[in-house]
């Protein structure tokens, strides 16, 4: 399995005159499968909700998902179940799969919805369960909750008890550093969504709504089919730029594909700069844009920076792995004419689609309804400009809503979320 990474700015000319150009660097990175890569082994943990509110036709709709997925299964691959309500229990422990049967038995028994919701204590034993089978796999979670986690009891200046949400992303941080990818799964409308999108977000999982039961089947099946794909681990893209260019001081690099994610950025000893990707699929593109400043360069071609990806191979049981380095060129000129790139300028609109809405989210908890119906309606026509029709009808009837003095329900602030960070939706 091999990276391959390619580069280009959103504009390649610039003017010699100009002091601080701003330009986008759009970044592409995949894991290109030989001919004769095989099927990586999946490492599987699935860590379900199985709180009060799940009883009845919610819980029974997951177990089939988990059953039909479990189907899709191969010879080598790894299970893991873990249950959580107000404690969390190890259902299935990681285990090869071999008695399907008795797996799905064994779920059917012992995921009976009742009590609180818990989600860190689920996830701790999820990842502890992962860790069992990471050797020469591909080693993701997938968590799935309608509800909140539960904040401690802040008296005064103390507070009292573990604040659940915290400690879930403390946990998900501590996941990618054995090279675990969690997804997320938010069952219904009353379930924390900037908690489940931090979650995913923090290793370069996903986020999957299931806003009906009978959509757990098809969302368990896509994010299935995403995980299948996975032929690299453990990435990340690592940037150097020459003098004189730089990367901006706020929200310099974001991933715009598959799903839009504001990206942390870490300094290197050698001075480059490191990014985790994580998991990288089979021939679907991982596009990042990074934001940068150039000035005071000499005219003629200039080497403005260099690309490289590090990275882990199971197959190969392989770690630390270092891609060939990809140079970045811009022409600096003296008589200037714009060099624009139309398709890294559509991803430039992806991200200002997810940021704008973003704005809005921020100016409607401010109280702000007019300034929130504004800012949607901007990402709606911006959602339009990259042909992306289906967040663009989702925005703006959101705008609407506001408009017309009516309160956004919880399904229609997670539908709004969810399209803005994907592109070109169905």
């Amino acid at each position: 399995m091999k990276v391959k990474l390619l580069s280009a700015l959103n504009d390649t000319n610039v003017d010699v005159a100009q002091l601080n150009s701003q330009r986008q660097l759009s970044i592409s990175i995949s894991a290109i499968a030989g001919e004769f890569d095989q099927h990586l082994p999946l490492n599987l943990c699935l860590i379900l909700d199985k709180s009060g509110s799940m009883h009845g036709r919610p819980i029974n709709t997951v177990i089939q998902a988990v059953e039909q997925l479990l189907d899709q299964l191969k010879s080598g691959d790894r299970i893991s179940v873990v249950a959580f309500a107000g404690s969390a229990e190890v259902i299935i422990p990681n285990q090869a799969i071999q008695d399907l049967g008795n797996i799905k038995s064994q779920i059917k028994n012992k995921l009976n919805a009742s009590g609180g919701t818990v989600i860190a204590e689920g996830l701790a034993l999820g990842i502890t369960e992962l860790m069992k089978g990471t050797k020469g796999a591909v080693s993701q979670a997938f968590l799935l909750t309608d509800g909140h986690g539960e904040n401690s009891l802040r008296i005064w200046k103390w507070e009292l008890g573990p604040d659940d949400n915290k400690r879930c992303l403390e946990f998900a941080h501590k996941a990618t550093k054995f090279n675990l990818t969690i997804n997320t799964l938010g069952f219904g409308s009353d379930w924390n969504h900037d908690l489940l999108e931090k979650i995913a977000d923090a290793g370069g999982g996903t986020l999957a709504y299931i806003e009906h039961p009978e959509q757990a089947v098809e969302q368990f099946s896509r994010l299935f089919k995403r995980i299948q794909s996975v032929g690299l681990t453990n990435a990340y893209l690592l940037l150097s730029l020459m003098p004189n260019v730089r990367l901006a001081e706020l929200k310099p690099i974001a991933q715009v594909a598959p799903d839009t994610i504001e990206l942390p950025v870490q300094p290197e000893a050698d001075g480059r700069f490191a990014v985790r990707l994580g998991d990288l699929m089979k021939d679907v593109e991982r596009e990042v844009l990074a934001n940068i400043y150039l000035g005071k360069l000499p005219e003629g071609r200039q080497e403005i920076g260099q690309l490289q990806i590090r990275y882990d191979d199971p197959a190969v049981e392989k770690q630390g792995l270092l891609s060939s380095i990809v140079p970045v060129y811009a022409d600096v000129v003296r008589v200037y004419q714009p060099a624009a790139n139309p398709q890294v300028q559509q991803s430039i609109l992806a991200l200002a689609k997810y940021r704008q809405t973003q704005l809005a989210e921020a100016k409607l908890q401010q109280g702000d309804r007019a300034g929130a119906a504004t800012m949607l309606q901007t990402a709606a026509k911006t959602a339009l400009q990259i042909g992306d029709t289906g967040a663009a009808t989702v925005l703006q009837s959101s705008a609407t809503r506001l408009q017309a003095g009516e309160e956004l329900s919880e399904s229609d602030r997670k539908k709004t979320r969810i399209v803005s960070k994907t592109i070109l939706q169905d």
